[in-house]
């Protein structure tokens, strides 16, 4: 029988499969769409909720490629979360083939707790990002962590954060009975591509928000406006690993979070 370390937060309906060419043309539609940056801070002060990407963004680690080090098969998988991030694979395909590396690798529940305790993921927030979020809450925006990473490793930088556990959208890993490693939920909305921007849609809905911004690094990122009901402006952040296509179509691309307390 399968387990989870933590329970998930209510789930949205996934969104359709997405090849690097459909997300080429998404790119386009992008650009067609996009605010400008004096738009988007206007837009980052009226909105009630901020979405964050977490690996890349909210840490300056990608937490699947540090665990993957961990388990000395470093090399093959941050070659398949580059391939991710920058759009060239669909996300659900880089997913399941990384996932299969680590079964290959012995991965396991305790290894996954070994490597937590031994290298704290938390110790990787990036520079600014706590006073942001302070800054946010302060002024009664709620933020939310929505990641294609793992919430066993993300919910360690959430309580950091002060955001709940319930304001995390992330895959889960799932082990069985006696820890060995079976998967993940791919019932997760962030677990295919496009599922950031039905997680933001779902938000909205939800909580009768008006105005949701998204902030990150990566194609998966910049998704999250690309439907409707999605984030009203998409803002990049570029200081850990900057991607040609993100920045092009960013409404906002900066490098130091103290730009976005700035605007505030």
């Amino acid at each position: 029988m399968l387990c989870r370390l933590l329970a998930a937060p209510m789930r949205s309906s996934l969104l359709a499969t997405r090849a690097p060419v459909v997300a080429t043309r998404m790119y386009a539609s992008a650009a067609l769409n996009k605010k400008t940056p004096a738009e988007a801070q206007e837009i980052l002060k009226e909105a009630e909720a901020v979405c964050f990407d977490v690996d890349s963004t909210v840490i300056t680690k990608e937490g699947i490629d540090e665990l993957a080090a961990y388990l000395k098969c470093g090399d093959e998988v941050a070659a398949l979360t580059k391939a991710a991030m920058d759009g060239g694979m669909p996300f659900h395909e880089a997913i399941e083939k990384r996932l299969k590396i680590f079964g290959n690798a012995g991965f396991s529940q305790a290894k996954l707790a070994q490597m937590l305790a031994d290298e704290p993921i938390e110790e990787a927030i990036s520079p600014g990002l706590a006073d942001l979020v302070a800054a946010l809450q302060s002024k009664g925006k709620r933020v939310f962590l929505v990641s294609g990473g793992f919430r066993q490793m993300i919910n360690p930088i959430a309580a950091i954060l002060n955001v709940p556990e319930t304001d995390i959208y992330a895959n889960s890993f799932l082990f069985d009975s006696s820890g060995t490693f079976t998967g993940h939920d791919k019932d997760e909305p962030t677990s295919r591509a496009g599922g950031k921007a039905k997680v933001v849609a779902t938000l909205k809905a939800k909580y009768g928000y008006k105005k949701v911004v998204m902030v990150g690094d990566g194609a998966t990122d910049l998704e999250a406006r690309l439907v409707e009901g999605g984030a009203d402006a998409f803002i990049g952040y570029g200081a850990v690993a900057e991607r040609a296509a993100v920045k092009a179509d960013a409404c906002w691309y900066l490098y130091d979070f103290k730009d976005m307390v700035a605007a505030l």
